[in-house]
């Protein structure tokens, strides 16, 4: 059963498997004792620093070890804006960080400090301008911008953006967590997270790297370990694994990265050729080699996901319908890009090309049965001659609002119009982007006197 979802967690690297094991046997002391077994344990810890701080690109005394990547994350921007405290409380991050930075800003919010979100472009990639333009206004205290995007695997110009903030004299931290097992970050950064789980190292391990000069003041009760970064007692099999596959997939990183993104490629290219009204999103050149992300028309992406599963192909979705908060991906979203129907495909190592093409075969049938049993519209050709239509959507969600819309396009006159009434925060994300595929005119939104919003489609095709 083919598993397309390295980018949620990798499987676990042979390499991270093997030293995992015989770590268990050799590092279970504690490393801070000063008899034999800590003695042993210590020197496992310290080489296993050593070998992440390489693979990071930074001095191994600058490198500590967390619970998770996500603890790395809060820890590094909690620690370094209160290690700046005495600059400002201006936080800033890219619209399309991962949801632990945007959580950390949340909670730095709530806590009277404030957070400016760069928007992003179509490709979902922040412009460099723009960012050096917001760490340059008083009082920013830190900035974050990940390397590489979670969703949808667009690459984000870090080298710029830590140029501008060494201009500024603001710190930059830099989630890696999607790219460090394919090269090191690019640029001056200041902070770096990541998470082993993410390249095939045990789940449980994060790194968190500070660069020495870097105002940093740990937060919550003081420990003596790690640092005094991260508190509790070290896993150290776990962690020593984490290290040993980081250090064993960057060997491998050049070929099998080459690899991937051909058969990445072949995805990206066949996938509007064999399946109707599809959008291919992020940035096509600049992207991790193993992720890809499109969303489909008039498809409910839980069922989609359903379907592919029952096929035999583990992938996920950014699409509002697979979340309990019926809201879209606050990527797509920020990209402005159709959010329904959208599946996730991130390769693992190994991936074959049988089961690439596997995929590519079962798709457009699994989507067509899906579009089928929802009542998805076939194009209209004639013009209608009722000058405006109102579609009641009020209490449907994705992608019901949009094929509505589709249905009835055809029964308007060219330059007539359609208002779609939809409380389906997506709608306000999806119908623009059927407009955009579909050649029509998006004219805009107004609030609707029977609740939700209106949204008002004029024809012109």
């Amino acid at each position: 059963m083919p598993y397309f979802d390295a980018a949620s967690s990798a499987p676990l690297h042979p390499v991270a498997r093997q030293a995992l094991l015989a770590s268990l046997d050799e590092g279970w002391a504690d490393p801070a004792r000063l008899y034999r077994e800590g003695r042993r344990a210590r020197m496992l810890l310290d080489a296993a620093r050593e070998a992440a701080a390489e693979a990071v690109g930074c001095r191994p005394d600058e490198l500590v070890f967390t619970p998770s990547g996500t603890r790395a994350v809060h820890s590094g921007i909690s620690g370094a804006l209160a290690g700046r405290r005495r600059v400002g409380s201006r936080l800033v991050v890219s619209a399309v960080e991962h949801s632990s930075v945007l959580h950390a800003g949340e909670a730095h919010a709530a806590a009277g400090g404030s957070v400016a979100e760069v928007p992003v472009a179509r490709s979902g990639a922040v412009e460099a301008a723009a960012f050096a333009a917001a760490v340059r206004e008083p009082g920013t205290a830190l900035a974050c911008l990940q390397s590489a995007n979670h969703e949808v695997g667009t690459a984000q110009p870090v080298a710029e953006a830590a140029e501008a903030c060494g201009a500024a004299g603001v710190p930059l931290l830099v989630d890696a967590a999607q790219s460090l097992g394919w090269g090191p970050v690019e640029g001056a950064w200041s902070l770096l997270a990541a998470s082993a789980h993410k390249w095939g190292g045990p789940a449980g391990v994060g790194l968190l790297a500070v660069r020495k000069g870097v105002r940093f003041a740990p937060q919550g009760p003081a420990d003596e370990r790690e640092s005094g970064r991260a508190a509790g007692f070290e896993n150290l099999p776990a962690i020593v694994a984490a290290a040993a596959s980081l250090r064993a997939v960057r060997a491998e990183a050049e070929a099998e990265g080459a690899r991937l993104r051909g058969l990445v490629d072949r995805i990206r290219a066949r996938v509007p050729e064999l399946v109707p009204d599809v959008e291919v999103v992020g940035d096509p050149v600049r992207r991790l080699p193993h992720l890809v992300t499109f969303s489909c028309l008039y498809v409910d992406g839980e069922t989609l996901l359903h379907e592919l599963d029952r096929e035999g192909f583990s992938v996920s979705s950014g699409s509002s319908c697979t979340s309990s908060t019926l809201t879209p991906s606050h990527v797509l979203r920020a990209m402005g890009v159709l959010s329904e129907g959208n599946v996730r495909v991130s390769l693992p190592a190994g991936t074959t090309e049988e089961d690439v093409d596997r995929f590519l075969a079962v798709l457009p049938g699994v989507v067509a049965g899906v579009r089928e049993r929802l009542g998805a519209p076939e194009a209209a050709t004639e013009p209608g001659t009722s000058g405006s239509l109102v579609v009641d959507a009020l209490g449907k969600r994705c992608p019901i609002p949009v094929i509505e819309l589709a249905k009835v396009i055809g029964d308007v006159p060219m330059g007539g119009t359609v208002t779609v009434l939809s409380d389906d925060e997506a709608a306000r994300l999806d119908i623009p982007a059927w407009c955009e595929m579909r050649g029509q005119q998006y004219v805009g939104e107004e609030p609707s006197p029977r609740g939700g919003v209106a949204y008002v489609v004029r024809r012109v095709a």
